[in-house]
């Protein structure tokens, strides 16, 4: 291992801020269920296929409408 690198002609990630962040959630498991069936049927797994739905709601500032009645 060197003692010194040379970082002058570096080029920064193109990629850096696609990179995921791993959390913790809890998902009721019928949620889980669905989204695994739907994965099966697109051949993806299906935390990529939550990850696709949840940038989808974000890109076009899908709103929830709750109501507690």
């Amino acid at each position: 291992m060197r003692e010194t690198y040379d970082f002058s002609n570096a080029i920064k990630n193109p990629y850096a801020k696609r990179m995921k962040q791993q959390i913790t959630i809890r998902i009721d498991q019928d949620t889980v269920d669905y989204f695994k069936a739907m994965a099966d049927d697109k051949g993806i797994p299906y935390q990529s296929l939550i990850n696709l739905y949840l940038r989808d709601c974000a890109n076009t500032h899908k709103q929830l409408d709750i109501s507690w009645a």
